[in-house]
C-alpha cells in the first residue's frame, strides 16, 4: 500500500517549518526599531531533522533496527511524535553590530534570510505539486 503521508513528509515538514520561519523573520523585522528588542531564529535544518525523524530515509519510510532477541528494541520514532512546535529552539541571533538603544536586529540581514526562507518554500511547494501531479497522471492513467 502506498503512504502518501510517508511519501511527502519532508517537503510538507519543510513547508511548516518554512511558515513558522517566515512568523519569526517578520516579527524581527517589525520589531527593528524597538528598543531592547533581542532578534530571534531557530536553526531551520536541525528543527526539520526534529520533526522528520533523524532515523528515516530518504524516501521518508521509517528505518526499523534488527532485533535478535526478545530484549533488545526495536527503536523507531515516529513524525507524530515530535510536533512542528516542539521542534523549535529560538536563539537570540548573532550580533554584528548592537544599535545603542539595545536592538539587535539587523533589517538587511532579516530580509535576505526572508528572501532566502521563501525561495526554500516554494521550492518545496513546487516538488509536492509535482508529486501530486505525478501521481494523478498515474491515477488517470494520461
Amino acid at each position: 500500500m502506498f503512504d502518501l503521508d510517508a511519501h511527502l513528509r519532508l517537503h510538507t515538514e519543510s513547508l511548516k517549518l518554512s511558515a513558522k520561519r517566515s512568523e519569526v523573520l517578520a516579527r524581527n523585522l517589525a520589531n527593528a526599531e524597538t528598543p531592547n528588542y533581542k532578534a530571534v531564529d531557530f536553526d531551520f535544518q536541525q528543527a526539520l531533522a526534529a520533526a522528520t525523524g533523524a532515523d528515516r530515509s530518504i524516501s521518508g519510510a521509517a528505518l526499523r533496527l534488527a532485533t535478535t532477541r526478545s530484549g533488545h528494541t526495536g527503536g523507531s520514532a515516529s513524525a507524530a511524535d515530535s510536533p512542528v512546535d516542539a521542534s523549535l529552539a529560538l536563539n537570540e541571533r548573532e550580533v554584528r553590530m548592537p544599535s545603542l538603544d539595545g536592538n539587535t536586529v539587523d533589517v538587511q540581514m532579516e530580509q535576505a534570510a526572508f528572501a532566502q526562507n521563501a525561495v526554500r518554500y516554494q521550492a518545496s511547494l513546487n516538488f509536492v505539486n509535482s508529486q501530486l501531479r505525478g501521481l494523478m497522471t498515474a491515477i488517470t492513467g494520461q
